[in-house]
């Protein structure tokens, strides 16, 4: 049995995101909507980032001997596929960009409850890079995936997560989730 391609990745996400909405559900009551949304928002990039890049991207891949696939990552920045890879007419390395802009944007949103936020957020962004980075590593040990290890990937995500990160900083005044609500201590 095989499982993969764009269907079993868009009925993943479309899963995810309902179950982020319960979570921002629950989570309102304590945090108020903007944390709340923003906690929700950043567990589903995460889970659609592991969906996109983890699943194989055809289900006829079958069986990929290990003693077929790379024994190291790709060093070569720009990567193995480039512009040969597109969806919507976009090339694989403003996809890889893209896909992690929301990850940033909501990490960003989820921790601007208080003075933590300061260093939550730096860490955070680490965390994302390190997230890429492990994402590069699983596809490179499972060779089942069929899928590439690639530096030029872990620089590209890392950009669309500074980008998000960027672009939480700027939306902060405008959605102030501190206002939110707080637990009693």
């Amino acid at each position: 049995m095989t499982i993969g391609g764009a269907g079993v990745m868009v009925l993943g996400a479309l899963l995810a995101g309902v179950v982020a909405v319960l979570l921002a559900l629950v989570l309102r009551r304590w945090l108020g909507t903007t944390s709340a949304v923003a906690v929700a928002g950043l567990v589903w990039s995460l889970v659609g980032i592991a969906l996109v890049t983890l699943v194989p991207t055809r289900p006829d891949v079958g069986f990929v001997p290990a003693e077929s696939r790379s024994e190291s990552c790709s060093w070569d920045y720009g990567g193995p596929s480039g512009a040969a890879f597109e969806v919507f007419g976009l090339d694989q390395r403003t996809l890889n960009v893209l896909l992690f802009v929301p990850a940033g944007l909501f990490l960003v949103l989820a921790v601007a409850r208080g003075w933590y936020g300061v260093v939550l957020a730096p860490l955070g962004l680490l965390a994302l890079a390190a997230y890429s980075l492990g994402i590069e590593l699983v596809q490179l040990q499972l060779a089942r995936l069929d899928r590439a290890c690639d530096v030029t990937d872990v620089v590209d995500n890392v950009l669309g997560a500074g980008i998000g990160f960027l672009l939480g900083v700027l939306l902060l005044p405008l959605t102030r989730p501190w206002r939110g609500r707080r637990t009693a201590h």
